[in-house]
């Protein structure tokens, strides 16, 4: 049976993500994990997509722009305080940040996330980084 377990978003990053996001680990179970992700001011991620995982993302602060594209369905959505999505399994994404604030936001993961070599880069996305 898994410990019960609570965490607070630390200022500093535990990681950089493969798309450039600086990451803080939260929590993992055997489905789901979880993290706190953030974008700089004027911050621009690479574009990637996921050989395995999808993704639930809530937005906390700032104001960005994320963009996903699966086969012919393609989208850039406005995003700020309140806003959710989903990465579904191989969808193409990239998201920057337009605010004055870092863009920050809570990533949901099933199954859990499984190392960095998850994400795979692209040669193209909607902005330059």
């Amino acid at each position: 049976m898994p410990a019960f377990e609570s965490n607070s978003v630390k200022a500093a990053y535990d990681l950089l993500a493969p798309d450039g996001s600086e990451i803080r680990l939260l929590h993992s179970l055997a489905g789901a994990s979880v993290v706190h992700c953030s974008l700089p001011v004027g911050g621009v991620s690479i574009p990637v997509t996921h050989r395995t995982v999808e993704e639930v993302w809530f937005f906390l602060r700032g104001d960005g722009q994320v963009w996903r594209k699966q086969g012919e369905r393609e989208q850039v959505l406005d995003v700020k305080p309140g806003v959710s999505l989903t990465i579904p399994l191989g969808a193409r994404f990239q998201f920057r940040n337009v605010g004055d604030v870092p863009l920050e936001f809570i990533i949901a993961t099933t199954p859990p996330w499984p190392g960095e070599d998850e994400a795979v880069v692209l040669d193209a996305g909607r902005w330059e980084w």
